[in-house]
């Protein structure tokens, strides 16, 4: 008896490190200072010594139960995208530059060819933030996992100046709310996605017009990454008071996130356009229109509250950076809260 005979292929543990190897390359940043496969990544803060108060933001987050749909599929190229989206921009929305990024992945049986394309989207979302994938974990958990299913989960460390921190502390009456449009639904709310749609290879390889690709490609669309947004919008000299990534728990849990006390956000539902699949993930499901502002993004995966003269240079920036803007709305004063009329 060895290990291998318990479940666990070290040797395929190591192979998998190797192939993972060409992907994780194309992340680096001068800042690191360590190669894959030790037992920690050290990164440099030497070029952060500038600030006046340099201060360092974390997120941690992983993709959930979109993975059912990746193993359907057998899609696993663009998954490591959404983790790496969920935890960088929540750092980008408290106004950090992300720095590193650490995937962990647990699995059933360590497929080499399949970790590596998992990884590959990792390192996708990572060049996409511009940050480093310095470590992770891999772990091999026979009788725990189904061989052909695994988790994955993530972990993102930036830095800001405290005094650039977004607080919305700041926000007045007057303010603007400039959304910026999501590629569908992201990665939350794929418990309620898998009661109302068939989970098969045929349910979701029928095509819908509607959603111009079939119903798995619709949903299985990568989350948006905004950090190169939010990045022009400070680079454009705005000020950004308050955001908010719309996440779980859609706007009525998120917007009120960003909001000081004595101001209420105002949301204006027409004011740009929804993408179908929400339309269709409704009729569907039979799901109330409160409830479906109450789980999923509904087209704006982050939103900005920014002075309302800066609200054109706002929307040139993220227009720059490959985003589609809209102005969705208003801070008022009154009760912390919003409203979507």
């Amino acid at each position: 008896m060895d290990y291998k005979n318990a479940g666990v292929d070290i040797e395929a543990g190591y192979k998998s490190v190797e192939l993972m190897k060409e992907h994780i390359k194309n992340t680096m940043r001068p800042e690191v200072l360590t190669n894959i496969g030790g037992f920690s990544g050290a990164f440099s803060m030497e070029a952060f010594k500038n600030m006046e108060k340099p201060t360092l933001v974390s997120g941690t987050d992983g993709v959930g139960t979109k993975l059912k749909l990746a193993f359907l599929l057998d899609k696993h190229d663009t998954i490591g995208i959404d983790c790496v989206a969920m935890c960088v921009n929540d750092i980008a929305c408290a106004g950090g530059e992300p720095l590193f990024f650490l995937d962990y992945i647990a699995c059933g049986k360590n497929e080499p060819e399949k970790i590596a394309t998992i990884v590959s989207g990792v390192a996708d979302g990572c060049v996409q933030s511009k940050a480093a994938l310095i470590g992770g974990e891999t772990a091999e958990m026979p009788g725990f996992y189904p061989e052909d299913e695994y988790d994955l989960a993530g972990f993102a460390v930036g830095v800001v100046d405290e005094k650039d921190l977004i607080t919305g502390k700041e926000l007045k009456a007057g303010d603007v709310l400039i959304g910026m449009a999501s590629s569908g639904v992201h990665s939350n709310g794929f418990s309620l996605v898998r009661k109302v749609f068939d989970m098969t290879k045929e349910s979701l390889n029928t095509y819908y017009e509607e959603l111009d690709a079939t119903l798995g490609e619709a949903l299985i669309a990568p989350t948006k990454i905004y950090v190169k947004a939010l990045s022009g919008i400070k680079a454009a000299g705005v000020k950004v008071k308050a955001c908010s990534h719309i996440t779980g728990g859609g706007f009525y849990e998120n917007i009120p996130r960003m909001l000081c006390d004595g101001v209420h956000a105002v949301v204006e539902k027409d004011s740009y356009p929804v993408p179908p699949i929400f339309g269709l993930l409704a009729r569907e499901g039979q799901i109330e229109e409160h409830a479906m502002y109450n789980t999923y993004n509904m087209g704006l995966g982050m939103i900005v509250a920014v002075d309302a003269g800066d609200a054109d240079k706002t929307m040139e920036a993220i227009k720059a950076a490959g985003e589609a803007p809209y102005v969705v709305g208003r801070i008022v004063a009154g009760e912390k809260g919003v409203t979507v009329c």
